[in-house]
């Protein structure tokens, strides 16, 4: 009895003993882990701010991947443009399933009444006098070809941008944008331009809750994602940066110029997936370039094709 108790004892002792080296083996494994992982997120974040440091302008950089996230000089001053047509379809959609309409409401749009000295690829598509649309049109034309006038319509006869900021900012409670003004006001006092706002996390966020939460009806969403996906605009930008393998949407905004020469804003931001089922928000602005467009859509593209690399290399979660 004596002898059973004592290897019993013994055995107790070294499971023990077995259970609490493999507990420090472990912990010391992750640690190692989370250490080579935290040194690579640094090591990217480095490698944004020196091509942001270069740039003739300043550049602002998020990207949300799984729980975690990057951000580069994240401040909520950089002018959305164009990108604000995001935040209006959700509004849009929003506000006409509160209203139990849908999609498929029509407006009568009178010709003489739209701006033929802004973007609108919807002039050549309609050119009667007078024309009807619906309203899931007017937001296609805002999301893949950024059409200003279908903008001003939904703005004027839909969701008004007081009401488009209020919607939104139930959807991002922290904020870090605001909305102020439509492309006519714009367009008509280019200044204004600064007045809608947003901070790179917060499209970034934006986008993220678009594709991976509910904060609309399944169709309206899904009706918005696709669009996304279908987006014409920009591909010089951050889809430049990446592979032909992966999938992109995203949404896009472009700057007047200032009265010091420069290039008040130009954007992309959206959602890359990967082969492998990986997926990532991404927000590049890049306000008042000193330069061409299309020197900042290079910038664009070169932090693009970096993080992608970064991520399908390591991923970004420590």
């Amino acid at each position: 009895m004596y002898c059973f108790k004592y290897q019993t004892q013994q055995y107790k002792r070294l499971s023990k003993m077995r259970f609490s080296l493999i507990y420090v083996i472990s912990a010391v494994a992750l640690m190692y882990a989370c250490t080579a992982s935290d040194k690579n997120h640094d090591a990217l974040k480095s490698q944004i701010e020196e091509i942001a440091a270069k740039t003739p302008g300043q550049v602002g950089v998020a990207v949300i991947y799984g729980t975690d996230t990057l951000t580069v000089n994240n401040s909520e001053a950089y002018p959305l443009m164009s990108m604000f047509k995001l935040h209006e379809a959700i509004a849009v959609c929003h506000t006409l399933e509160k209203t139990k309409a849908g999609l498929d409401t029509t407006l009568i749009i009178k010709r003489n009444m739209l701006d033929h000295g802004t973007w609108s690829p919807m002039l050549k598509d309609y050119a009667a006098d007078s024309f009807h649309i619906s309203a899931g049109k007017l937001v296609e034309y805002i999301l893949i070809d950024s059409d200003n006038n279908a903008s001003n319509i939904l703005f004027d006869s839909i969701v008004s941008v007081a009401a488009t900021d209020s919607i939104i900012s139930e959807i991002l409670p922290g904020r870090g944008f605001r909305l102020s003004h439509t492309e006519a006001e714009m367009q008509k006092k280019h200044e204004l331009s600064y007045k809608n706002a947003t901070s790179p996390l917060a499209y970034a966020s934006l986008v993220n809750r678009v594709f991976s939460d509910s904060i609309i009806s399944h169709q309206s969403q899904s009706f918005i994602i696709q669009l996304m996906y279908d987006c014409n605009t920009g591909m010089s930008r951050i889809a430049a940066g990446l592979p032909d393998s992966v999938a992109f949407a995203h949404r896009t905004g472009s700057g007047y110029v200032n009265e010091r020469g420069e290039v008040v804003a130009v954007n992309d931001g959206g959602y890359v997936s990967l082969p492998d089922g990986r997926a990532y928000s991404i927000a590049v602005l890049v306000k008042d370039y000193a330069g061409p467009q299309e020197d900042a859509e290079k910038v664009i593209s070169e932090i693009s094709k970096t993080i992608y690399k970064y991520i399908s290399d390591y991923g970004m979660q420590h």
